[in-house]
């Protein structure tokens, strides 16, 4: 059995905040967004269909529960949930929160502008707001 290793360029964009039953959440470092990214944690897959069955509900199941979580407690407008990889090819999912009036809205975020560092002190405390609400 292949051992996973997270890609490069997901480890340099994003950093771990918890892990579920099948997925690395991740939260992106650009505040444009509040931006979870979840990485199943399977070796050589692409495309969600290229999980186990028992695999791809798992994963449907995380998506809704960060989805929920992020819309909850952001009062985000809209909740955008993609599985592109067009750049990035192991699978990985993107949940995005979005407000009217935000970056770009209602345009997708993808190619929109450059990404905007956080200031150290929003990152630590959105990290642990996550991380509390994933914990209960």
């Amino acid at each position: 059995m292949a051992h996973f290793i997270l890609d490069e360029r997901l480890e340099r964009d994003s950093v771990s905040i918890a892990r579920l039953g099948l997925s690395d959440v991740r939260l992106a470092k650009d505040s444009r967004w509040p931006w979870i990214i979840l990485v199943p944690q399977r070796a050589n897959v692409s495309e969600i269909f290229d999980l186990e069955a028992d695999d791809q509900a798992e994963l449907a199941r995380e998506q809704a529960r960060i989805g929920h979580l992020l819309k909850d407690m952001t009062g985000a407008s809209k909740i955008n949930i993609a599985a592109i990889g067009n750049m990035v090819r192991q699978l990985h999912v993107h949940v995005v929160a979005r407000f009217e009036g935000d970056a770009n809205w209602p345009g997708p975020i993808w190619g929109h502008g450059q990404p905007a560092a956080y200031d150290e002190q929003a990152f630590e405390t959105l990290k642990a707001k996550l991380q509390k609400a994933l914990a209960a």
